[in-house]
């Protein structure tokens, strides 16, 4: 969805305000798409050894942060990632299980994950 003045630091569709950059909540639409594509091809970085689910999991990242799906530190690799790497093609239910906030299941977030699924996975 859209961020507006109140949702600092971020603006458009999500985009995170960098210590360096000087744009503010009124940008266009367009604006905004540029920078939404931006932030996933960055991300897409960490996800193209993934094949044909790449975009899917950069999607994902996207609203919960990569190192949460590859690990980091001490937090080991998700299950999905570790379904996908082993060749399992069923993680459906993994998948959407990114549809907690605080640790309670979100029913906005649940369809989200859902309709995400849809469109970038199933042919």
């Amino acid at each position: 969805g859209w961020h507006d003045h109140t949702k600092h630091p971020y603006i458009g569709y999500g985009h995170k305000l960098l210590p360096h950059e000087n744009l503010t909540a009124d940008i266009t639409e367009a604006q905004a798409d540029s920078l939404l594509r931006a932030d996933l091809l960055e991300r897409y970085k960490y996800f193209r050894q993934y094949g044909k689910d790449a975009l899917l999991l950069t999607v994902l990242a996207y609203n919960v942060g990569h190192s949460r799906l590859l690990g980091y530190g001490k937090r080991p690799k998700s299950n999905l990632i570790k379904k996908i790497e082993s060749g399992d093609r069923n993680f459906y239910e993994e998948y959407i299980s990114y549809r907690c906030y605080k640790g309670k299941p979100i029913p906005s977030i649940e369809r989200r994950r859902k309709r995400e699924f849809q469109l970038l996975y199933i042919p």
